[in-house]
């Protein structure tokens, strides 16, 4: 059944409590999505499901509702458990199901996950709680620790299940599904179906009703879909030059992760454009201020991650900038439909580097479209520009108030020095823009040519003296630092368990994990270059396979740990080769530092009140 299908259906008609239909109505939802309208009914009924869909289809009220209807509040126990891949997912399901027992009295929604205190999780867990929503490894803790029981389990949900295998995550899974009551019933959502998956399904789902959704990829027609391949500058400062060249109402920029939100709303309002952050640790309340300031025009741009920007429905909204591209289709075109509404029209620009090409390919051949590249404008076309806009802003602020009340400074000056009024002003304007440079210098590079054929070395030069690291440090990638880990073969490690494990205590998308190097005693691993002291702390403290990462530098001069018990006592004072290697799946993330050739614009009038 689909809602194409069916216009008529309603939530009522799926059979929900009343207490949920008035939930849903505060929240704006009228009718099912085709996953909520065939996994509702199942799932009321008892059933397993087993749901093919991508993120953006519904999937977590498909689940969320009917199981939520099932919940006893008089029962102090947990009696529904949804496993995440990530923190920011657990954190948004969490929410959402927030959201829809807000008039089931009595039920109460925790999420754990790593990264965040234990204090906090086992206060809760104490007081007691019948929906728990959490990532593979935080819950495997609370079970051990016997603080998480589940004798009284109705149902267990695995979320984004293929996400779960590609970070590791998938024997922690059946770890837990053994753990679970045998009577339990079993939702189980991937937006693909890999042979690991398959078989957790066949192994654990009883007679699973099969929902599967056919991903959305159709762009909206009023949309203009640019790209823009990262050369010649910063991601940042090219950012900047597009803000400052394209004329928009409202715009929404799309990161990966947020700290990134953080650090680039930052970076704009450094530059003087009225910017705001929205992310999954922002309080609701809060949340919902931002969101309001953008629609009453109080604030110009908006940078989020895809989380919370879900069903963000802004009429202001004219562009659309994909500063990190998404890693897969569904995303992006949930993404650009923020702009484009209701037969509006909008701009959506991607960022693409040139690792990341694969991707865009994979966005134009899902959406049957060929996006266009978008030219960045030349040094002299900005100066052009800034000098319109000053002498604009000149010619209106003469007869003002503020204006006049110089005039006789100004005066007295040209009487005094003998300097002449157009010397002066030139001079005042200097001064303004003291700080930072005004006009581009315009012998710059064209930021369009494409970069120069770099000639391929001697074989010789590229391979160095035998036994150097030459090869290990050209692998690196310019926006990423190389990292030593005190995990490694000897200690059972994958690379699966470590991608998930960074991805989830560092709060970054696995996708911004570069090459992993497994070794015997010890591990190097790429990561973004921008990461936080914070990050790096909660990184240091975190456990793999039983040891604590202890993460560090690499260097030349690593620590002597990671040599094998049979190296020579002549052997370099420093790890050895690694053995083997692994790149996690995605592009980079282009590193957002980096100064923008933009000077300081004029305070807008309405300035933005910080929450």
């Amino acid at each position: 059944m689909s809602d194409s299908e069916n216009p008529t259906l309603s939530f009522a008609d799926l059979g929900l409590a009343p207490a949920i239909l008035d939930a849903l109505k505060d929240v704006g939802y009228e009718t099912p999505s085709p996953i909520q309208a065939e996994s509702i009914p199942a799932l009321l009924n008892g059933d397993d499901i087993l749901g093919q869909a991508q993120t953006g289809t519904g999937k977590t009220a498909a689940f969320a509702l009917p199981l939520l209807n099932r919940v006893d509040p008089n029962l102090h126990q947990p009696q529904l458990l949804v496993l995440a891949p990530t923190r920011e997912l657990a954190i948004q399901v969490a929410e959402a199901c927030e959201q829809y027992s807000r008039y089931l009295s009595g039920v109460r929604t925790l999420s754990i996950y790593g990264g965040q205190a234990y204090d906090t999780q086992l206060r809760a867990l104490r007081k007691g709680v019948q929906v728990v929503i959490g990532t593979p490894g935080r819950v495997m803790d609370h079970i051990r620790r016997g603080t998480l029981v589940l004798d009284k389990l109705q149902a267990l949900v695995l979320d984004e299940a293929d996400e779960m295998l590609r970070m590791g995550f998938i024997d922690d899974v059946e770890w837990i599904l053994q753990h679970t009551p045998p009577a339990r019933q079993i939702a189980l959502f991937s937006a693909t179906m890999p042979n690991e998956v398959r078989r957790i399904a066949d192994s654990y789902l009883n007679e699973p009703t099969i929902v599967k959704i056919a991903s959305k990829t159709a762009t909206a027609s009023t949309i203009r879909q640019r790209i823009w391949e990262v050369r010649g500058m910063s991601k940042f400062a090219a950012l900047t030059r597009m803000l400052e060249q394209q004329e928009h109402d409202a715009a929404l920029i799309f990161v990966r992760t947020k700290t990134m939100t953080e650090e680039l709303t930052e970076q704009l309002r450094s530059e003087g454009f009225p910017a705001a952050a929205l992310h999954g640790d922002i309080p609701q309340a809060q949340r919902e201020k931002i969101v309001e300031k953008l629609k009453k025009g109080n604030l110009e741009i908006l940078v989020a991650t895809d989380v919370v920007a879900r069903g963000l429905d802004v009429d202001r909204i004219t562009h659309v900038f994909n500063f990190d591209i998404p890693y897969d289709t569904e995303s992006y075109v949930h993404r650009i439909g923020r702009t484009g509404r209701a037969g509006r029209s909008g701009d959506a620009i991607l960022f693409v580097t040139p690792r990341e090409r694969g991707l865009l390919r994979q966005i134009e051949r899902r959406t049957s479209s060929t996006l266009e590249k978008l030219v960045l404008p030349t040094a002299a076309e900005i100066n052009q520009m800034r000098a319109q806009r000053l002498k604009k802003q000149l010619v209106d602020a003469t007869g003002t108030a503020d204006a006049t009340a110089y005039h006789k400074l100004i005066t007295d000056l040209v009487t005094e020095s003998g300097i002449t009024a157009s010397a002066l002003a030139a001079a005042a304007l200097g001064l303004m823009n003291s700080d930072r440079r005004f006009f581009l210098d315009e012998n710059e590079p064209d930021p369009n040519a494409a970069p120069p054929k770099r000639e391929r070395a001697p074989r010789q030069e590229r391979e160095g003296k035998p036994g150097s690291r030459q090869r290990n440090r050209e692998a690196l990638d310019a926006d990423k630092q190389r990292y030593w880990i005190n995990v490694g073969h000897d200690h059972g490690v994958k690379p699966g368990n470590i991608v998930g494990a960074i991805a989830n205590e560092a709060g970054i998308n696995s996708g911004q994990i570069g090459r992993v190097d497994i070794s015997s005693g010890f591990t190097t691993v790429d990561l973004p270059s921008n990461l936080s002291k914070a990050q790096l702390s909660q990184l240091a403290k975190a456990r793999v396979c039983g040891q604590s990462l202890n993460i560090r530098e690499w260097s030349d001069e690593a620590p002597k740990r990671g040599r094998r018990r049979d190296d020579s006592e002549g052997a370099p004072n420093r790890p050895r080769k690694p053995r083997d290697g692994y790149a996690a799946k995605g592009g980079k993330d282009a590193k957002a530092a980096g100064k923008s050739d933009r000077p300081a614009r004029k305070p807008s009038k309405r300035p933005v009140k910080q929450d």
